[in-house]
């Protein structure tokens, strides 16, 4: 079995997990959002057969795994203590991203690499980053987390093609993308 046909099997089994869509749609519960980021980052190490990297930092050894619902954006956080370092790291360590419908029957996997979105997007948060953290600003001024996203369209206008999910059925893969970019950062 390949990279993508054991993160399928991880799909199917903890993101569209059939069962948990229709008792949220019995009781009318929102079905979009129902998957736990940690489900993505599951998938994400299935596929790039990556580890995770431990608690601050990347998700995973030289992979941030985002996901999003389709018309969405990529939510990136930073912290007071460790968010510059993790600023400074997504520049370099590649980006998965995981665009769903609200049923999960659709998914499209893109990557990019941290440098191809640097000048767009990270380098551009690190004054804002700096200033939300200014020790002369009163801590009630400052945000607890510094949130800031990356558009949805940056990236598929952007991003490597890995894999492409219709009906619930694989309907394009391309494993290269995978192998590149994490020999690229080995």
């Amino acid at each position: 079995m390949t990279q993508i046909d054991n993160a399928y099997d991880v799909y199917a089994s903890f993101i569209h997990d059939i069962e948990r869509i229709r008792m949220l749609n019995k009781y009318n519960l929102k079905v979009a959002g129902s998957v736990p980021s940690v489900m993505w980052e599951l998938f994400g190490a299935v596929l790039t057969s990556r580890s995770g990297s431990g608690n601050t930092g990347a998700d995973l050894l030289g992979w941030e795994v985002k996901s999003a619902k389709f018309g969405g954006n990529f939510e990136y956080q930073y912290h007071l203590n460790t968010g510059l370092h993790k600023l400074n790291e997504d520049c370099v360590v590649n980006h998965l991203f995981c665009s769903y419908s609200e049923d999960y029957a659709e998914v499209l996997v893109l990557a990019m690499r941290g440098s191809d979105l640097a000048d767009e997007y990270f380098n551009r948060w690190r004054p804002e980053y700096s200033a939300n953290y200014n020790t002369s600003v009163p801590s009630s001024q400052r945000r607890q987390r510094f949130r800031k996203n990356v558009s949805q369209s940056f990236v598929v206008k952007n991003g490597m093609k890995i894999l492409s999910i219709m009906n619930s059925k694989i309907v394009f893969q391309d494993e290269n993308v995978i192998n590149l970019l994490s020999s690229e950062t080995e």
